[in-house]
């Protein structure tokens, strides 16, 4: 296979499995989703989807976020996590966001770059999915697959991101890291990696992964 047929086919099969994709954090709208962005840093989108509620309950907009203390904000959102500097960083953005945008979450992936505890991923997103602005957020999954299917050196997310979004066309960026998020979670995990289920590593992937990864199944 060429790479553009690998590619072809990766994005055929992604769209067979998840032709429809949700987004993981749940939030409803802009303000909310980067929030839960930004608490799932190092943490599980289940564990901040649990949190969210009761943190949005209290304040949902950072007019509501500014009323409470760093301390309140971080004993909401302990369970998820590095508490002490998310809840920093809540406070510090939302703050931003009611003395220079009228508390309005700007569309501006460079803008979103600067607020505290926000950094390019977590812009990523929230361009990409609350905005519907092409952006490609490189996590664990893709990094992940993207070395496992040759399609990047595995060096670095920077490294990563750039080669996703020269590989992938761009009207389907946003479509498609989620699916690819899906899909390692599903088929391509880091841990309890089943390659018969993985239908596209088995088909594309780097010939030394599928390698390694059979001598570790048959040494066990």
């Amino acid at each position: 296979m060429t790479k553009a047929e690998k590619v072809k086919f990766t994005i055929d099969t992604l769209e067979k499995l998840y032709p429809e994709v949700p987004v993981p954090l749940d939030h409803k709208d802009p303000y909310t989703l980067l929030i839960a962005v930004l608490l799932s840093a190092q943490s599980t989108d289940v564990r901040v989807n649990q949190i969210t509620p009761l943190l949005f309950a209290k304040a949902d907009n950072p007019y509501d976020m500014i009323k409470l203390s760093v301390e309140e904000i971080r004993e909401i959102i302990k369970p998820v996590g590095l508490s002490p500097m998310k809840s920093k960083g809540i406070y510090g953005l939302s703050k931003i966001l009611v003395e220079q945008y009228d508390g309005i979450v700007p569309k501006e992936l460079e803008k979103l770059e600067q607020f505290p505890g926000v950094g390019h991923k977590t812009a990523s997103v929230v361009v990409s999915q609350a905005f519907n602005i092409p952006a490609f957020p490189v996590d664990t999954h893709i990094h992940r697959l993207m070395y496992r299917w040759g399609f990047s050196n595995g060096k670095n997310v920077v490294q990563t991101e750039k080669d996703a979004k020269r590989l992938f066309p761009k009207d389907k960026w946003n479509k498609l890291h989620l699916q690819i998020i899906w899909y390692g979670r599903e088929y391509s995990p880091a841990r309890g990696w089943n390659l018969d289920k993985d239908i596209i590593t088995k088909t594309i992937g780097r010939a030394s992964v599928i390698k390694e990864h059979l001598k570790k199944s048959s040494s066990k």
